[in-house]
């Protein structure tokens, strides 16, 4: 019997919960549930007797194809098309905005336009994207939609776990050209899935990606709507993650929840957001097992335009990559008919965009690899290679996050009790961390002049 992804990546707490492996089981015996900590994973409902292994090889950290490889079979002999490491294949860049998607969007509204466009003019029958369940214990959920005024309330960034099992059992059900958006380890898993099964291949004619940095679970959530002021979490309805407000920059935008009576609480990123989300507080562990950034399976990639020119305007701009030839023309066509503002951009800028996510998932995955392995636990082949050297510093921030992010997960659990989060003690439990880290940012204050007049000396040395 081949190994399964029960065995092989549930077991070894590397599965991201996308889904995909009880979507596409043959025998049906996989589904998809809560663990305690917020994160969706799989179990058996029945002991698996085929040991086909199909589960496995459609998970994005099983040690399947890498991107690289799967993006050369994908795209590698599309006409014009071009690569780098970074960024993978791509064949042109672009910034800009949607102006009827824009102010409901969490950045530029180009993936909704997008998203539109496609249904409008026939080019795909359905749109799978997260949307809104109004469902305290499911806030949100992939959902298939025809329409595009079902596009446009689903329009919005879901920091929120949502699994592709049941979307993937409709696809295989229901003919039809289906466009669907995905972070970059979704988006991998459908396309290995899609090798493995024809009626996937032929039915999803476009994969839209998102640019990511890490998932979170239900229980970060639960935590931001806490400090929000939600004393029961029972009651939350809804939830939105991305509001924006016209007297702030666009990084510093809001959350808002909104329980079952109407009432909404509001809390801005620089009020208590960033410190869970940069310290990655309930982010699961197979999110420091990732090296793709730009989504690069994906025909086509939207991120924030994090760019001194465009991140002071709270509106929000998108950055866009395109992969797929139709889709580059379907937004060559489009510009300068007003629907939508966008520009050619240079690559290295999209790539500047985003350093901070690329030294995260390729120059510090690199540590976090060989500390794994030198721990003895198993994780997934990668295109970065373990390295030990890459700086004191560098060093502690990783081993410090990698502690906040399993303490915050326990202490959750702690001091969850009856609907309502102990945001006291649960902050006096991180407060050792909260404190280191801001004593590691103030070393990192002093270090850099020193790494400057070092970097400036061995110019200078060289020159004589």
């Amino acid at each position: 019997m081949k190994p399964n992804v029960i065995d092989e990546i549930v077991k070894n707490n590397l599965c991201i919960g996308c889904g995909t492996c009880a979507g596409v089981c043959p025998q049906e015996i996989l589904k998809i549930q809560d663990n305690e900590y917020g994160e969706y994973i799989p179990y058996e409902t029945q002991m698996c007797d085929s040991g086909c292994g199909l589960c496995l090889e459609v998970c994005p950290f099983g040690n399947n194809e890498n991107e690289t490889q799967m993006g050369a079979k994908i795209y590698g002999s599309t006409q014009g098309m071009k690569y780098l490491s970074e960024t993978g294949y791509y064949l042109d860049s672009y910034a800009g905005y949607s102006s009827e998607f824009r102010q409901s969007s969490a950045s530029g509204g180009m993936a909704a336009w997008l998203l539109t466009k496609l249904l409008k003019e026939g080019i795909v029958d359905y749109v799978i994207c997260p949307t809104s369940q109004k469902n305290p214990e499911k806030l949100f959920s992939f959902e298939i939609m025809s329409d595009e005024n079902s596009v446009k309330a689903a329009s919005g960034s879901v920091y929120y776990p949502v699994e592709m099992s049941e979307v993937i059992h409709k696809i295989l059900e229901v003919p039809g050209h289906y466009a669907v958006t995905g972070l970059p380890c979704f988006v991998k898993a459908l396309r290995l899935a899609a090798q493995k099964n024809r009626k996937l291949r032929e039915r999803i004619v476009f994969t839209i990606g998102l640019v990511c940095g890490q998932m979170k679970s239900k229980n970060y959530t639960k935590y931001i709507a806490a400090i929000a002021g939600n004393n029961d979490l029972k009651k939350v309805q809804s939830v939105y993650y991305r509001g924006k407000s016209p007297e702030k920059p666009a990084s510093n935008y809001y959350f808002q929840s909104t329980d079952e009576h109407g009432s909404q609480h509001k809390i801005f990123w620089n009020e208590g957001v960033s410190e869970a989300w940069i310290n990655r507080w309930f982010t699961p562990n197979a999110c420091n097992y990732c090296d793709d950034v730009f989504a690069e399976l994906a025909d086509v990639t939207f991120m924030d335009a994090w760019l001194p020119e465009y991140s002071k305007d709270s509106m929000g701009t998108n950055l866009v990559l395109v992969r797929s030839p139709e889709i580059l023309v379907f937004i060559q066509e489009e510009i300068g008919k007003k629907e939508i503002n966008v520009s050619k951009i240079p690559i290295e800028k999209v790539i500047k965009s985003q350093m901070g996510v690329l030294d995260l998932k390729r120059n510090q995955l690199s540590y976090r690899l060989y500390i794994a392995l030198q721990e003895g636990q198993k994780v997934p082949e990668k295109r970065v290679h373990p390295k030990e050297k890459i700086g004191v510093l560098k060093k502690r921030e990783i081993k410090l996050k990698a502690r906040m992010q399993k303490e915050s997960k326990e202490l959750f659990l702690d001091y969850y009790k009856d609907t309502t989060l102990d945001i006291k003690t649960f902050r006096d439990g991180m407060q050792p961390y909260i404190k280191q880290t801001k004593q590691l940012r103030s070393v990192g204050k002093l270090a850099l002049p020193i790494q400057i007049i070092k970097k400036i000396s061995r110019r200078e040395g060289n020159r004589r």
